[in-house]
This record gives structure tokens, C-alpha cells and sequence, in this order.
């Protein structure tokens, strides 16, 4: 029940805190974007997430093979 209201309370917000970050717009994405550095931001939160997933596959194949032990 409080998973349902959270979540009905989020989706009637979001659309309030996209509004107001499109008013003031981000002045620091547009300077990356100006000078071509966007990609490289996006390529290293890429880069992270990827080791994080293969970090998180590492570990659970380690613990599936400690459980099968036992």
C-alpha cells in the first residue's frame, strides 16, 4: 500500500521537476555539448555502469557456486 501511494505521489511530481529544469536549463551540459566533451561523460557513466553490472554478475556467480558447496 505505501509502494503504490510513493509511487502515485512520484508520477504526478515528475512531470513538475521536468518543467522546472527546463526553464533554467543547464548551462554545463551546453558548454560540454559545445565543445564536443558530452561524449566523453557519457562514455565514462557508460564505462561505470558496466563494471558495476559485471562487478554485481561476479559476485552473484560467487555466491551460487558458495551455496551449491553447502
Amino acid at each position: 500500500m505505501k509502494f503504490k501511494l510513493s509511487f502515485f505521489l512520484m508520477s504526478l511530481l515528475m512531470p513538475i521537476l521536468a518543467k522546472a529544469q527546463e526553464v533554467n536549463g543547464p548551462e554545463m551540459a551546453d558548454t560540454f555539448r559545445s565543445n564536443g566533451k558530452i561524449y566523453v561523460v557519457i562514455s565514462v557513466i557508460a564505462i561505470v555502469f558496466v563494471c558495476l553490472i559485471g562487478y554485481l554478475i561476479y559476485i552473484d556467480l560467487k555466491l551460487k557456486k558458495l551455496e551449491n558447496k553447502k
